[in-house]
């Protein structure tokens, strides 16, 4: 694979992050996680539902959901089922049981105050490691490198010279976020929202806009021509209509519409075809998202 140039050194990190810390106090989208005062428990939450959803469909879906469950506590005296239920349309619906399993654990082990400890917060289901620094780098203000896949473009161009990232590496890609990471709680809070932005609306992975790029003259890959280097491929995702997965979201759909439980003869509607019925309701039964009562079907309590 052609890794492209790799001049570490010629754009000093000081210079690097307050470009894009004052870029980012100018062009940063209004969002509701980064208004003042925003709570650390709808920090979780957002970061939870922005996990492979856009930003526009998170939005509104997050108002509901701390309107009716301000705190962990109030999630956690609800039963499961009521947070899959809330779930709707923002697919992969195990989060909402990883969700509510993680309010439950924040209001038994820390009294419904969401941790601000990475390690605790790596305790939590359903919390890997983005999501525990994430929550406490913008929620709590701690010093901590934050990479999602946006950094990670955005850091392989403009310091490697890279057109794409390699394959994830926690340990690489930590190492190289905090080689940039400003020293000061404050400043190190903006890099990391501004990197990430950067990567989300300018340096984007299909149309990058080099031309508007506040870090344009200090980035290695324009310096170098803009070479292509191979991409690590991605899985090809199945079509969604007919699949298994729309199936799913049918069965899904059918026992969010009802608050008894839904008989099988009225499962048997949502598809006509039984071995893929019946393979797509056990793989929602074996995740937890269903259960079976009496001859008929229900969410979680």
């Amino acid at each position: 694979m052609n890794e492209g140039p790799r001049d570490q050194d010629s754009a000093p990190s000081e210079a690097y992050a307050a470009l894009l810390i004052d870029w980012f106090a100018v062009s940063g989208r209004d969002l509701p996680w980064r208004e003042a005062g925003f709570t650390p428990w709808g920090t979780l939450v957002s970061e939870f539902m922005l996990q492979q959803t856009p930003v526009t469909r998170v939005i509104p879906r997050l108002a509901d959901w701390l309107e009716r469950w301000p705190t962990p506590g109030h999630l956690a005296a609800e039963p499961a089922g009521e947070a899959v239920r809330a779930w709707q349309s923002l697919g992969y619906p195990r989060r909402a049981l990883y969700l509510h399993a993680c309010a439950v654990a924040i209001a038994e082990r820390h009294d419904g105050v969401v941790p601000s400890d990475v390690p605790q917060l790596l305790a939590l289901p359903g919390v890997g490691d983005y999501t525990a620094r994430a929550v406490a780098a913008f929620a709590y203000g701690h010093r901590h490198p934050v990479v999602d896949t946006n950094t990670r473009r955005v850091i392989a161009r403009s310091r490697a010279g890279l057109s794409e990232a390699a394959a994830p590496s926690t340990r690489r890609d930590l190492a190289a976020m905090s080689e940039l990471l400003p020293a000061p709680r404050q400043q190190a809070h903006d890099f990391n929202a501004a990197i990430m932005e950067l990567g989300a609306i300018v340096c984007t992975a299909r149309r990058p806009e080099c031309d508007i790029c506040p870090i344009a003259a200090l980035c290695a890959w324009k310096a170098a021509g803009f070479p292509q280097t191979d991409a690590p491929r991605k899985p090809t995702q199945k079509k969604f209509e007919g699949s298994d997965r729309q199936v799913r979201g049918l069965i899904m759909a059918a026992l969010r519409a009802s608050a008894e439980p839904v008989p099988m003869s009225v499962v048997d509607l949502v598809w006509s075809d039984q071995t893929q019925r019946e393979r797509a309701l056990a793989s929602l039964l074996a995740d937890g998202l269903a259960v079976a009562i009496d001859g008929a079907c229900a969410l979680p309590s």
